[in-house]
């Protein structure tokens, strides 16, 4: 499918130009108390968690797909335990079926073209880990960990995810149909690069995947 092949493409080419600072892939130290321990390298897709919107009256709704519909595209990001606190730019296909990466290394982006924040299916926002000159937006991405909060407004409303798994893949071996595959509820995934840089590429090697489900 294409958007899976661009957003892979996505995943070589986010730090094209970037990624200077780091060699490899530091240690997760993170704020005072949280979790130091490295992520899995496979996980299983992304379980439904309770949402705090009221299910219709007499409707079932096992997997909150009734919730109150939000509409026009997603303007910020904040992941509130990591000091994330960003603006989204709209991110399409280039000439050659990629994804482009945001413009602003300040700045993440998400696929305007595929799921939007808070519709249902997997919603894919991406960001740079760093540049010639420091830490990028998603550079404590890696520091995130299960039961975070994440708040993205849309429409002038906020619409809440949690998070409930991330891992790490090689971009030699990324498993497109668990990350981007259609999901029954509202998801999010957050990805960006790190581990080893390759000069010869001018790119990270892996990719660092958050799993995150409205609620």
């Amino acid at each position: 499918m294409r958007v899976r092949a661009a957003v892979v493409s996505l995943l070589t080419g986010l730090v094209v130009g970037a990624g200077y600072l780091l060699l490899h892939e530091p240690a997760r130290t993170g704020a005072p108390g949280r979790s130091a321990q490295l992520p899995p390298s496979i996980v299983s897709p992304a379980v439904p968690v309770p949402s705090n919107w009221p299910e219709p009256e007499g409707v079932p709704d096992p997997f909150r797909i009734a919730q109150p519909a939000v509409s026009g595209p997603p303007t910020r990001l904040r992941v509130a335990a990591v000091g994330i606190d960003t603006a989204l730019e709209s991110l399409h296909l280039g000439a050659g079926g990629e994804l482009v990466p945001p413009e602003s290394y300040a700045r993440a982006g998400w696929y305007a073209d595929g799921t939007a924040p808070g519709d249902i299916g997997p919603a894919v926002l991406a960001g740079h880990v760093d540049s010639k000159s420091g830490p990028a937006v998603f550079y404590r991405l890696r520091e995130v960990d299960i039961g975070d909060r994440i708040e993205v407004t849309r429409g002038g409303r906020t619409v809440t995810f949690t998070v409930t798994s991330t891992a790490w893949y090689p971009k030699s071996d990324f498993p497109a149909d668990l990350v981007h595959g259609p999901t029954p509820d509202r998801q999010l995934r957050l990805i960006t690069c790190g581990g080893v840089f390759d000069r010869s590429l001018r790119s990270y090697r892996d990719n660092l995947v958050v799993y995150a489900v409205a609620g």
